[in-house]
């Protein structure tokens, strides 16, 4: 990768981290099903109109846009407003990837071969020294949430990878047009119409700008930007700095938000960044395929 090149995929790793900070913000000013709806509303307009028709078919739009917006970021943000903080967050969704090659396994036939299924191992078991931490003191439902967060985004890149979209920018605004009016009902059903319309009444600069945030900078920035390394380079060179994102997440949570990095916390992440690193970057067996029929010789 040219120079230039690896700087973007460290910014936009940079950015990725930097977002669960400006999640746990946002959450003083909005309940978290309505954030998340705002987010996606504010994610989608006006870019959709500047992003032309959808490059794939709508059922792998509706499909990304219900298993990553509203259950992915629906669970994260209620996980984070349950007391989750940014920085653990950041390294526990992190996880994705084993649910990713599980569902992989389980839809697309991909069989993991034996460094992956290690990696695996490695990565459950950083999740379950994080566990052992954030249960000390933590709230063991917000930890689970996340946990669920993650699962769901493994659902997403299998559907996501079926889809095949050949405009990750163009695809990724029209899948954030998707989660806005489900999660605005949900938010109304749970967290109530007078809630949101208080937070609504409350606006002001801070939690414009935590949307700003996670709408343009984050998603449509982050993804758009991702979008153009992933056609100029091989997904093995890209998706190594993925890698970064807790590492940002956790430092930035600590330098901004005064989160304590325990050295129960340090080894969890030591295990899991290192069991996603064996997980996301071996190679796949390909699937056993059946030997050929012999054709009869043609008399």
């Amino acid at each position: 990768m040219r120079p230039l090149h690896i700087g973007l995929a460290a910014l936009v790793a940079a950015v990725w981290g930097l977002n669960f900070v400006v999640i746990e913000v946002g959450l003083a000013h909005f309940p978290p099903l309505l954030f998340s709806a705002l987010r996606f509303l504010v994610a989608a307009l006006p870019a959709v109109f500047l992003v032309g028709r959808p490059t794939v078919a709508w059922k792998w739009i509706v499909g990304v846009g219900i298993a990553l917006g509203v259950a992915k970021f629906g669970l994260l943000f209620i996980g984070m407003d349950r007391g989750m903080t940014a920085g653990l967050s950041s390294l526990v969704l992190q996880v994705q990837a084993v649910f990713t090659a599980l569902f992989a396994a389980l839809a697309l036939g991909e069989r993991p071969g034996g460094v992956r299924v290690v990696g695996m191992a490695v990565a459950l078991t950083g999740i379950g020294v994080a566990a052992v931490d954030e249960g000390a003191d933590g709230p063991v439902l917000a930890f689970v949430l996340v946990i669920a967060a993650a699962a769901c985004w493994g659902v997403s890149n299998v559907l996501t990878r079926k889809a095949a979209p050949p405009d990750s920018l163009n695809f990724m605004v029209w899948v954030s047009t998707v989660p806005v009016l489900p999660l605005l009902v949900l938010s109304l059903l749970f967290e109530g119409w007078d809630r949101d319309v208080e937070a609504l009444a409350a606006f002001d600069l801070s939690g414009a700008g935590t949307l700003v945030y996670v709408a343009w900078i984050s998603t449509v920035f982050g993804f758009g930007a991702w979008g153009f390394l992933l056609r100029h380079h091989p997904a093995s060179s890209v998706a190594p700095f993925t890698l970064l994102v807790p590492v940002f997440g956790m430092s930035s949570a600590a330098l901004l938000l005064g989160e304590s990095v325990s050295p129960l916390r340090c080894l969890a992440a030591a295990l899991l960044v290192g069991g996603v690193a064996l997980t996301s970057l071996s190679r796949l067996r390909p699937a056993v395929m059946p030997p050929p029929v012999p054709q009869k010789a043609r008399v």
